[in-house]
């Protein structure tokens, strides 16, 4: 009897050595061969190849700051669990190379530091967010400013990126989830501009009238953040040169001749890319102030060569119900005027149609006296639709008469029938050029000779081209007392901007970039809310149920091993 109880002892410590041997072993394996599943429906814990790519070849540690630790509401909180998830996540392929940590601006600094560092995150580009929370112990809020944001290291140079997306009219919860949804963008875009040790060089076009003052400075200044920038003057050079990577029209005033346009034909034919910003009729906001006055055709002679390329800008302007905001004398009030921001139909407010990652999960985009733009149908052309109207819109045809008076008249919603107007359109496809067949051996021989390369009757690769009806989404306010402000904002209601810039940083990225990184905008994280009424009217089931089931469990597990254990050992 002795000899059997200590082979079962025996037994019983080689089982348990045998055990402990196993999950030791499982450890150090883990330790260097791991693995990840995504059980998500739509894959929201996976990388992109393009990221994963861009990981795995960094050659340099990235040091990454996220401004998002503290006592946050749950929105935020969420928001910083999403990034931190996403940057281990990146510590999965770039390794050591992945170095983030999470910091509180307004804490983790002593007094004297944290206004100056507070400071220098705005001047990086971190907009900051006016929170209110609760103080402990007490029923009053106080404000706190934070910083919901991210500051990327890589080799002495650094990029800043907002991690928070407002988007106005959207409920919160869900520009929350669009927020998730583009940080792996966001961070992977951010990554990839600091390795660039060469920027695209994109070319602004003059020749034509188009604006070189302050109501285009903010889209000039934010392509030389990013980009190398130059000037071409259409008229005066004899060719556009090949190497710039992409060029962009924005309000041309003046007719482009046959050798204007020949010249872009053969930049676009030999891989150019191009971005245009037409007004076609002559509205503008400084024709406000006038008060009354009639938008007719400029006359630029442009139809010709965007119809070879798959598009037409439209003479006519798009009215729509969805619009910004103009301020308006109503009445007096004694001597003094009243003044009233009523919404001004000239001036739509353009929704993304989310049919491209260019404007995947982007907020509206603020236009003025805009143009719709047509696709032409047939060709091997690809044509995509950015921007359209909301469902409440309408287009009048030039020359169209536009007083101010007819704005405190209630628009009647019976006019405004046309839904989704497109008012910018992505081309794509081995574009044909218009001067096929059109220029005689003379002139073509002139041609190779003034460009230094052959005449071509159609784009050797594939190519891209953007073109939109509206100069104004890309030009900005100039405030008397601030100078020039960001595109986006309108003068008169400051407190939001709207997504110009984004609109307009995401088409030059798209026309340049060689990488698919843009692809990454297209992830979409479904939104599983819960039922508020619901949750209120169940709340105390659920609660009684989350207390007792676990401790339901555990017993029975108990009962069961006991009862097991008595028939085990009962003779």
């Amino acid at each position: 009897m002795e000899v059997t109880r200590k082979d079962k002892r025996k037994k019983y410590l080689q089982r348990t050595l045998g055990i402990l041997a196993v999950i030791i072993a499982l450890n150090v394996a883990a330790a260097y061969l791991h693995g990840r599943w995504d059980l998500t429906a739509e894959k929201r814990y996976t990388l992109a190849p393009s990221t994963r790519s861009l990981l795995r070849n960094l050659d340099a540690p990235v040091t990454i700051e996220v401004y998002l630790k503290g006592k946050y509401p749950a929105g935020f909180r969420q928001l910083a669990d999403a990034t931190r998830e996403l940057l281990e996540e990146f510590q999965q392929y770039g390794g050591n190379n992945i170095r983030f940590e999470f910091l509180n601006p307004g804490t983790d600094l002593p007094d004297s530091m944290r206004a100056s560092f507070q400071d220098s995150l705005m001047v990086r580009g971190i907009l900051p967010f006016n929170l209110q929370v609760q103080e402990d112990g007490k029923d009053a809020f106080a404000e706190r400013l934070i910083f919901p944001g991210a500051v990327i290291q890589y080799k002495g140079r650094e990029n800043a990126v907002n991690l928070l997306k407002s988007q106005g009219g959207m409920d919160p919860m869900e520009a929350l989830n669009n927020s998730e949804a583009l940080l792996e963008y966001k961070f992977a875009n951010a990554i990839y501009q600091l390795q660039q040790s060469e920027r695209p060089l994109v070319g602004y076009m003059l020749g034509h009238g188009e604006p070189e003052g302050a109501n285009i400075y903010d889209a000039l200044k934010t392509l030389h953040e990013q980009y190398q920038v130059d000037t071409i003057n259409l008229r005066s050079d004899s060719h556009i040169p090949r190497e710039f990577d992409a060029i962009m029209f924005v309000r041309p005033i003046e007719t482009f001749t046959d050798q204007d346009k020949l010249k872009i034909d053969q930049y676009v034919m030999n891989g150019g890319k191009v971005i245009w910003f037409i007004d076609n009729l002559t509205a503008s906001v400084d024709s406000l102030r006038g008060r009354d006055f009639v938008a007719f055709d400029r006359g630029l002679q442009l139809e010709d060569i965007l119809f070879k390329y798959g598009a037409r800008v439209n003479l006519d302007l798009v009215q729509d119900l969805q619009s910004d905001v103009i301020p308006l004398v109503v009445g007096n009030i004694g001597d003094k005027p009243q003044i009233q921001r009523i919404p001004f139909p000239y001036f739509p407010l353009f929704s993304p149609t989310n049919a491209h990652p260019i404007v995947k999960n982007m907020d509206r985009v603020m236009s003025r006296f805009a143009n719709s733009v047509d696709t032409i149908k047939g060709g091997d052309i690809r044509k995509t639709v950015l921007l359209a109207s909301s469902d409440h819109s309408r287009t009048l045809r030039g020359p169209v008469q536009i007083t101010l008076e007819s704005v405190q008249q209630q628009p009647n919603p019976r006019d405004y029938r046309q839904r989704a107007v497109p008012v910018a359109v992505l081309l794509e496809g081995r574009f044909p050029s218009l001067f096929n067949h059109r220029l005689s051996v003379e002139e073509q021989k002139a041609w190779e000779i003034a460009s230094g390369g052959p005449f071509k009757a159609i784009a050797d690769t594939i190519n891209k081209m953007i073109v939109v009806g509206d100069a104004d989404i890309v030009s900005n306010a100039v405030s008397q007392k601030n100078g020039p402000l960001q595109m986006g904002v309108n003068e008169f209601d400051p407190q939001y901007v709207w997504a110009n810039k984004e609109f307009f940083l995401n088409s030059i990225e798209y026309l340049t970039s060689k990488t698919p990184i843009m692809d990454t905008r297209n992830k979409e994280l479904t939104l599983r809310l819960l039922d508020g009424e619901k949750v209120k009217n169940e709340r105390t089931k659920w609660q009684v149920i989350a207390f007792v089931a676990p401790i339901g469990v555990i017993l029975l597990f108990a009962m069961v091993f006991q009862f097991i254990r008595q028939r085990k050992y009962a003779g």
